[in-house]
C-alpha cells in the first residue's frame, strides 16, 4: 500500500472512531482512559527502551541540547504520563454540556450545546509524553486523533501509543481513536490536505519552522501558537524574595520548555536594589544574562542586541531589561512577546490589575512563574 492510500486508510478508521468515541457514555470513555493508563504503566519497559534506541541514535546528530532534553524519558515522566492520563479521565466530561440557551422574540428555543470536533490530527516533534497527552485530551472530549510525532522521537512515540491503543482494546473501546501516522515528511503533507476530508483540525505543536510549515500548507483549520517569548516582569513594588525565586524558577526550573522566561523585564525605579540579588541568584544556577545599558551599570552582564528581545533560547540565557514603568513593560512585550506567557511581579493591586488587563497573551500571570504554563497545572489535563 503507498504512503497516500495508507495515510486515507487511516483517516477513514479514524472518522469511524470519532462518531463511535462522540456517542460512547462519559463513563466509557474514562473507563477506556484509565485502562490506556494501566497499559503505559505495564509497559513502561517498553517505552523506556523505545526511548533509549531513539537518544541513541539522536547522539550521533546534532541536535541542541534543548531538544534532547524535551525527548527523554524516565521512569518519573512515563509514571508521570500515565497519572496525567488518570487526571484527564477523572476530569468532568464536556461533552452535552449546555453553555448558552435563550428564546427569540418568535419564540424559538436555542442552546448552544458542546460537542465533539471529530478527528483532529496532532503534528509534533519531540516529546514523546505528547502522544499521550494528545491522545487522552482528544478521547475525553469524545474525538478520534491521528498523531505525527517527529522522525527523531518516533520509536519512543510508537511504543506510547501501543500501550495506550492496548488499553483501549482492553476496555471494548475502538482502538482506531488513536493511531499514529508514519515519521515521513509525506505523511505531513497528507494530513495538512484533510486525507479527504477525514480530519477537521490540525494541531502543530514544535518549532518555528514546524508551526509555520504547517500554517502556510494547511487545507484545514489549524490551532497554533509559534514560540514562547516569555517574560518576567518586576514592577517597582515588588517583595526581593518573590522576584528572586519566581524569576529563578520562571528561567532555570526546566530551560528548555515554551513557558520558560526568555526575558526579564525590571522597574528602574527598583533596579538597583532588585537586580543585583536577582542576577546573582541566576548566575549561582549557571544562567548567562544579557542586558541593555541600563542593566549593565547596575551589575556585570554580557550585552544584549535587539535580537535578544526576540529571542526564545530554550537555554540557560535570560535577556534584561530596565524600563521606566509599567507602560513601558507592556509595551515591551507587545512589541517583542510572542502572546504566550508573561507575569508581573508585584505587591501593588491596581499595577497587577492593569497588567492582566492590558497584556494580551494566552496566559497572564500575577506573582506566579510562567513555568506554570500547562494544562495539567490549571486543571485542563
Amino acid at each position: 500500500m503507498s504512503l497516500q492510500a495508507h495515510m486515507l486508510e487511516m483517516g477513514r478508521k479514524a472518522r469511524v472512531a470519532a462518531q463511535q468515541a462522540a456517542s460512547a457514555p462519559a463513563k466509557t470513555r474514562s473507563d477506556a482512559l484509565r485502562a490506556a493508563a494501566a497499559h503505559v504503566r505495564a509497559q513502561a519497559n517498553a517505552i523506556l527502551e523505545a526511548n533509549r534506541q531513539d537518544l541513541a541514535a539522536a547522539s550521533l546528530k546534532n541536535l541542541s541540547a534543548a531538544f534532547l532534553d524535551r525527548m527523554t524519558l524516565d521512569a518519573a515522566s512515563v509514571a508521570a504520563m500515565a497519572a496525567s492520563i488518570d487526571a484527564i479521565a477523572a476530569q468532568h466530561d464536556p461533552l452535552g454540556e449546555v453553555t448558552a440557551e435563550w428564546v427569540r422574540p418568535n419564540g424559538l428555543a436555542i442552546a448552544r450545546v458542546r460537542t465533539p470536533l471529530g478527528v483532529i490530527g496532532m503534528i509534533f516533534e519531540s516529546r514523546p509524553n505528547v502522544a499521550a497527552d494528545a491522545s487522552a485530551l482528544a478521547l475525553r472530549a469524545g474525538n478520534a486523533i491521528i498523531l505525527r510525532g517527529g522522525a527523531d522521537a518516533a520509536a519512543s512515540v510508537e511504543a506510547v501509543v501501543t500501550a495506550f491503543r492496548a488499553g483501549l482494546r482492553d476496555a471494548g473501546f475502538p482502538d482506531d481513536a488513536v493511531q499514529s501516522a508514519p515519521s515521513d515528511r509525506e505523511a505531513v503533507g497528507a494530513m495538512l490536505a484533510g486525507l479527504e476530508g477525514a480530519i477537521d483540525l490540525v494541531v502543530p505543536r514544535g518549532g518555528k519552522s514546524l508551526v509555520a510549515r504547517v500554517q502556510e500548507e494547511a487545507r484545514v483549520p489549524v490551532l497554533a501558537h509559534l514560540e514562547g517569548v516569555c517574560h518576567t516582569y518586576v514592577h517597582a513594588a515588588a517583595r526581593e524574595d518573590r522576584a528572586i525565586a519566581l524569576t529563578l524558577n520562571g528561567k532555570m526550573r526546566r530551560v528548555s520548555v515554551c513557558g520558560a522566561t526568555e526575558t526579564l523585564l525590571i522597574d528602574r525605579a527598583g533596579a538597583r536594589a532588585l537586580l543585583p540579588p536577582i542576577a546573582a541568584a541566576l548566575r549561582k544556577a549557571g544562567c548567562a544574562l544579557r542586558g541593555d545599558a541600563e542593566a549593565r551599570d547596575i551589575t556585570p552582564v554580557e550585552a544584549a542586541d535587539e535580537d535578544d528581545w526576540r529571542a526564545e533560547y530554550l537555554a540557560p540565557v535570560l535577556a534584561v531589561r530596565v524600563v521606566g514603568g509599567i507602560e513601558e513593560a507592556i509595551a515591551h512585550i507587545r512589541r517583542y512577546g510572542s502572546q504566550h506567557t508573561d507575569c508581573i511581579v508585584t505587591e501593588d493591586a491596581a499595577a497587577a490589575e492593569r497588567f492582566l488587563r492590558e497584556v494580551d497573551s494566552a496566559i497572564v500571570l500575577h506573582n506566579a512563574s510562567t513555568q506554570f504554563a500547562d494544562g495539567g497545572e490549571f486543571g485542563f489535563g
